[in-house]
């Protein structure tokens, strides 16, 4: 391969860093990417590292030693979390998105991959993963943020079954109590997905009553897993008591008005 001239290398290397966060990468992997000396490698990190930090677009850490290298953490500020969170917002308050019962039509959110990507990055912003093993979340709608916050992180994804699957193989089942509506539910995860002792990160897609949630922790406990932190996208303004006191929600519901079509939802302000 030809030598690039600067600014083709640092623009290669923004793209190779962005692409796979938190993942090291080695002075050795771009100099021979590139057939440049490690000086010239270690210039253009400083200066994507530089760049990084003044559009406030994540940060670059560099790691000393023969192991070490260079990467990307994805990292949100308030003002950006602000940018995401209203803009979510301004789509869920759409008056046709009022389902019978009160709920909210949220599929078409949950699923775009452009927005899952940056909620991904707002949770991994909030979260001290540097000792987690895994991201874990329940089926169905919990998989695709837990994916993004799984990418953001550079963790394994772990998904808890609502059902057992004969191609999960031996599963560890345990019964909990919905928090919103009382009744008794099943989840149940492959004996192989979670080495014991390991460290988690929770994430699921809403939470009212808690049950839920206080269910993947108690699983967890099952693994002799660690639950470091949960997250939801949304949680509901009351009840005042949950099955789990400790989780970071990205937006607060606080009611729906089905018959004057009111939907009051808001960023969580601690985050903005």
């Amino acid at each position: 391969m030809s030598k690039l001239k600067r600014n083709e290398r640092i623009a290669a290397m923004v793209k190779i860093l962005c692409d796979q966060p938190n993942r090291i990468f080695t002075l050795n992997y771009f100099t021979e990417k590139f057939n440049s000396a490690k000086s010239t490698i270690s210039e253009d990190i400083v200066v994507v590292k530089q760049t990084m930090e003044k559009m406030k677009l994540g940060k670059m850490e560099t790691i000393a030693g023969a192991a070490g290298g260079v990467k990307y953490i994805p990292l949100t500020t308030k003002e950006q979390n602000r940018e995401l969170l209203e803009e979510i917002c301004i789509k869920l308050r759409q008056s046709e998105r009022i389902l019978p019962g009160g709920f909210l039509y949220m599929t078409d959110i949950i699923y775009s991959p452009n927005i899952m990507q940056r909620v991904g990055e707002v949770f991994a912003s909030q979260f001290d993963y540097k000792g987690a093993d895994y991201i874990v979340t329940v089926e169905t709608k919990g998989i695709p943020i837990a994916l993004m916050v799984a990418k953001a992180t550079n963790l394994p994804l772990v998904i808890v079954r609502r059902d057992d699957k004969v191609t999960e193989g031996s599963t560890v089942s345990i019964n909990y109590v919905s928090g919103s509506t009382g009744k008794i539910q099943r989840m149940s995860l492959s004996r192989r997905a979670i080495k014991p002792g390991s460290r988690v990160i929770i994430i699921d897609d809403f939470m009212k009553g808690g049950g839920t949630a206080k269910g993947m922790v108690d699983l967890m406990r099952e693994f002799e897993a660690r639950v470091e932190g949960i997250g939801v996208l949304i949680s509901t303004k009351s009840p005042e008591k949950r099955l789990v006191n400790e989780y970071i929600p990205l937006l607060v519901l606080e009611e729906v008005q089905e018959q004057q079509e009111l939907i009051n939802i808001y960023p969580n302000p601690e985050l903005v």
